[in-house]
């Protein structure tokens, strides 16, 4: 089992900038591909990116790169999600998600979730 808590959303201003966190507990951190999606009112929940348990690759959804930046603490057992230049299109609810042996963008494959931490951008 490993839970994992997030945190760090909030309201910001379009272009500002916020870095969310997702906290691991349980069992080895570090033995887990990590990756964040997001839901939108309305709409499906979303890839946005993930990183592979060493760190040492990293995926993003198109309408985020160059803006988002996924990177990994495993001393720590977290994650993290610096977001930059956001948009109100980015507002969503966003989730942490723990997979053994992916870090791809198919939420059916990671096992294990956080609850979510909002992020709203205004215009």
């Amino acid at each position: 089992q490993v839970q994992l808590v997030e945190s760090g959303g909030g309201l910001v201003q379009a272009g500002g900038s916020l870095r969310l966190s997702c906290a691991a507990s349980g069992r080895t951190f570090s033995s887990y591909d990590m990756a964040w999606f997001r839901q939108a009112p309305g709409k499906e929940r979303e890839f946005v990116a993930a990183i592979s348990w060493s760190g040492g690759s990293t995926y993003y959804q198109d309408s985020v790169k160059g803006r988002f930046t996924i990177s990994r603490d495993n001393a720590k057992n977290t994650m993290y999600l610096q977001m930059n230049s956001l948009k109100p299109e980015d507002t969503a609810v966003y989730y942490c998600a723990a997979a053994l042996h992916y870090s791809g963008s198919y939420s059916a494959q990671y096992n294990y979730w956080g609850q979510g931490t909002q992020v709203t951008v205004s215009s």
